[in-house]
Parts: structure tokens; C-alpha cells; sequence
């Protein structure tokens, strides 16, 4: 079996589409002590616990802290030093990116009541921001330019990238990225002892008000013990992707979008919905003939057999509902005029419309983010944006007259709650 076939109709589907769909990034009591230490000695000895553990689980012979820096004259030298079509592809995507973001940008506001008063709302960009990504053998120079350029538009004065480096190998087209994203600078430190030091700070790394970006098991566990010192992105899952098809794209692009999310780990959940069986049998064929054919072959089928599915549906109007309960990380809906679904499309990170408009596009260059929320979190989720890099602080400024009119009705809510130093500050400015 390559994939799982199911089928609505079956008795027991529910019960299927939900072990299917389960996802439990189980809190492990091992990790969770072993980043516990690493977050209590990161907050107490600073830069020297810093270097010791990046000593030790990145293989490096570091003396200093400082020797972690990266500052933005090597990161334009890297960019330099890959290939001009790699360095061309950055600044387009990267203009993509921004231009897209720029629509996301929240001004501040205010509005005068008759009264005089003056209500309204002040919206400020975060003062720093720190980037987790990946690295060793892993290079996701689109994840840098996702989490930066909105950042970079909500007016994010610095903003700091932190990567690990096994072994002191750098990866240019990684710092390539930061460059062309404008990333104040890099740390070459990873693991929890990196999300440990945005958090708290250290006399080299300065603290951070938000991380983002996604990481391993000691990374994810990491950002959920110093939520609350900082704010977070939000904890990511396996990469997903739903397609709900009308039977009529070609077999070959729609497997080949199965596997472009299953390629990513053994994890990934790759998921087709059609009403037609024998579209769906020729899917299947198609991801016979096409799988040998992936470089990461072995990694693609474990996760269609072990998360994987075909499922076939009644009709279009039950694939929309199937697709509002799974409330996928990328929505496909790759049929001949998408428009007709889109309205009734609740719960999706983000949505691909029409048979052309494949998922690894949005990964890369269309311009709207890539960080989306998964595991059904879509439900009350949103993908990153520039709105994840501001605060919002309310004004509030009382005229005289507005002052005593508000006051008696302060008076009397705060009397009815026992506050009565509440009350008689709202009654000092009632006038007489």
C-alpha cells in the first residue's frame, strides 16, 4: 500500500479520518528536563553556557561568544559568493515578499466624540525580533526571507538571525538570504541554548521581544518554556497539504503535489479529495510511477503510507466540509473555477486556487507568507504577517466634559465591584 484509501461513505471513516489527522507533538519528559537545564544555565551564565553548549552539540572550538557574530558586511560577501541565479531568485522573491506585505501594513488611529474626547489606537513595531533557522545539511533561505521582510515592513528596527553551524560550517546561500532580507545580524548558535539566549539575553546576544521560526524537538520545546519572556510565532507541526480536486487536473500534477509535502519529513501529511474513483485510482497510479523517481523517495513514502490518504467523497459540497474539519496548512483546490468553494473555505493557512496554482509556488515566490499554522490550528490561526511584528497601545483622552460624563458611569460599575478608590477617582472629575 503506497497511500491510504477512504472512502465517506464507509462506517467507519470518522473514526479513520481522525487517527489519520491525529498529531501529538507529545510533550517528552526527557527533552523537557534536558531544556529546562540548558534555558536555567543560558539565564544564569550567559555567554559562557552559551559557548559551552554550542561547543558541545555543534562539534565547535569557540573561545567567545563574540566569535558567533555575523555582522552585514560577511553577509553581503556570501551573497556574493553564490551563483547569480541563486542571488537573482533571492531579490525576486524577496520584492514579492515585501510587496505583498506592504498591503498587511496597519496604520494608527484616533476619532473625537462630540465631548471632546479622543479615542483611539497606537500601533508600534516590536523594538527586536529574533529568527530561528535551521542549519547543517539544512538551508531554507524562503523560511529567512518569510520571517524577515514582514518584520522588516512593520519597521522592526533589528532584527537577528540565529542558525547553528555544525562543525563551523556556514552555509552561504543561508546568509545570502539574511543579507537580502536585511537582517541586522547572524548568530551561528542553535538548539535551545539559542532560543534560551533571545530570550533572556546575554552580554553578546541581546534579548529579543518575539522569536519565530521553526526547529527541532529541543527548539519547539525550548520556545514553549520562555513564552511568556518573550512571545512566540506559534509551535509548528509536520507540513500538511489538502487537495480537494474536481477529477479533472492531470494525475501526474496532483501526485506531484502530494509528494512536495511529503518530501519534507516522515511526518508530512500529504491528503487528496475527490467524488470521482476512477480520478483518484489514477492518482494512485500515478504516484506509483512517480515516487521512485523523487530524490528523497524514501522519506516521501513513509509519510503517504503512515499519513497519507485518497479520500473519495460524495460530492463537491462534502469535500468542502471534509476540508473545513481537517483545516490544512495548504489548501489546494484544483478545479475549473475555485472561486465557486473559496467562499465557503473556513479553516485553511493558506489557499491555492485553480489547477495552475501549485503549493510549492506559495513556498517560495507568489508573496504571501509561508509560515502557516498547522495541525488544524488553522481553525484559529493566521500565517505570519506584518501584524505578528507590531503592538497595539489604546489611547484614551478625556475632555473635560467627556471626564465627568464617563465618571458617573465608572462610579457606578466600580461601586457594584467594592472598588471604591476606583469610584471616587472617576468621581473627583464629575463636575458639580
Amino acid at each position: 500500500m503506497l497511500i491510504n484509501r477512504l472512502n465517506t461513505a464507509d462506517s467507519n471513516f470518522t473514526q479513520r479520518i481522525r487517527e489519520l489527522l491525529r498529531w501529538e507533538d507529545a510533550v517528552n519528559n526527557d527533552v523537557n528536563n534536558v531544556v529546562s537545564d540548558i534555558l536555567a544555565r543560558i539565564r544564569t551564565e550567559g555567554d559562557d553556557a552559551l559557548v559551552e553548549f554550542t561547543n558541545r552539540f555543534d562539534h565547535r572550538n569557540v573561545k567567545k561568544a563574540s566569535e558567533f557574530i555575523i555582522e552585514s558586511p560577511q553577509l553581503k560577501e556570501a551573497l556574493e559568493r553564490i551563483p547569480k541565479e541563486q542571488a537573482d531568485a533571492l531579490w525576486l522573491a524577496a520584492e514579492r515578499i515585501e510587496l505583498y506585505h506592504l498591503h498587511q501594513k496597519q496604520e494608527s488611529w484616533q476619532y473625537t466624540e462630540d465631548n471632546g474626547t479622543v479615542l483611539g489606537q497606537k500601533v508600534t513595531p516590536l523594538d527586536r525580533v529574533g529568527l530561528y533557522a535551521p542549519g547543517g545539511k539544512a538551508a531554507y533561505p524562503s523560511s529567512i526571507l518569510m520571517a524577515a521582510l514582514p518584520a522588516k515592513v512593520a519597521g522592526v528596527p533589528e532584527v537577528v538571525l540565529v542558525t547553528p553551524t555544525p562543525n563551523g560550517d556556514y552555509n552561504d546561500i543561508v546568509l545570502a538570504a539574511a543579507a537580502v532580507a536585511g537582517v541586522s545580524r547572524v548568530v551561528t548558535i542553535g538548539g535551545a541554548q539559542a532560543i534560551g539566549a533571545l530570550a533572556y539575553g546575554t552580554a553578546t546576544i541581546p534579548k529579543v521581544d518575539k522569536i519565530v521560526g521553526p526547529g527541532n524537538i529541543y527548539v519547539s520545546t525550548a520556545k514553549r518554556q520562555v513564552f511568556g519572556a518573550v512571545d512566540i510565532d506559534m509551535i509548528a507541526g509536520p507540513s500538511e497539504i489538502l487537495i480537494v480536486c474536481d477529477g479533472l487536473t492531470d494525475p501526474d500534477w496532483v501526485a506531484m503535489d502530494l509528494f512536495s509535502q511529503a518530501e519534507h519529513d516522515e511526518n508530512a501529511q500529504a491528503i487528496l479529495i475527490c467524488p470521482d474513483t476512477d480520478y483518484l485510482n489514477r492518482v494512485e497510479a500515478s504516484i506509483e510511477k512517480l515516487l521512485p523517481t523523487l530524490s528523497r523517495a524514501d522519506i516521501a513514502s513513509v509519510s503517504l503510507k503512515n499519513r497519507g490518504a485518497l479520500i473519495e467523497v460524495k460530492d463537491m459540497a462534502e469535500a468542502v466540509q471534509l476540508a473545513n474539519y481537517i483545516a490544512p496548512e495548504h489548501l489546494e483546490l484544483s478545479v475549473e473555477n475555485p472561486e465557486t468553494l473559496v467562499d465557503d473555505i473556513r479553516h485553511a493557512g493558506a489557499i491555492f486556487m485553480g489547477r495552475h496554482t501549485s503549493e510549492s509556488l506559495g513556498d517560495y515566490c507568489a508573496g504571501p507568507n509561508h509560515v502557516l499554522p498547522t495541525s488544524g490550528t488553522a481553525r484559529f490561526s493566521s500565517p505570519l504577517g506584518v501584524y505578528d511584528y507590531v503592538k497595539r497601545s489604546s489611547i484614551i483622552h478625556c475632555s473635560e466634559q467627556g471626564a465627568s460624563e464617563l465618571g458617573k458611569i465608572a462610579s457606578i460599575l466600580a461601586r457594584s465591584e467594592r472598588l471604591e478608590a476606583h469610584a471616587r477617582s472617576a468621581e473627583y472629575r464629575i463636575k458639580k
